[in-house]
C-alpha cells in the first residue's frame, strides 16, 4: 500500500508530506516503519514535526515524547510494585 520509494533526489510534495504526518500523529504505526514505507529516514519525518508544519506539529512531538516517558516511568513502577510484593513473601510463597 505505501510501497512507494523516494530516490534522494527526489523531493516530496506537500499532499504526500502531510499523509505521511497524517500516519505518524494517527499512531497506528512506528515513525520506522512509515518512514521505511516511504523511503526516508525517521529523521526526516522528525524534522518535518519539529519544523511545525501545520503550527500544532510541534506540541504534537512533545506530547508524543512526554507519553512515551510516561508509558516507561509506568513500567518501572510496575516492576517496582513487583519486586516489592515478591519481597513481601515467605519461604512458602505465602504473605507475611
Amino acid at each position: 500500500m505505501y510501497t512507494s520509494r523516494m530516490n534522494n533526489n527526489q523531493k516530496i510534495s506537500k499532499e504526500t508530506r502531510e499523509q505521511i504526518l497524517t500516519r505518524v500523529k494517527e499512531g497506528k504505526d512506528k515513525i520506522s516503519v512509515i518512514a521505511e514505507q516511504h523511503g526516508i529516514t525517521a529523521r526526516t519525518i522528525y524534522a518535518w514535526l519539529s519544523r511545525g508544519l501545520d503550527g500544532a506539529s510541534s506540541t504534537w512531538l512533545e506530547t508524543s515524547k512526554l507519553k512515551r516517558e510516561n508509558d516507561n516511568l509506568k513500567m518501572i513502577i510496575g516492576q517496582l510494585m513487583l519486586e516489592q510484593d515478591r519481597g513481601k513473601k515467605g519461604r512458602h510463597g505465602k504473605k507475611i
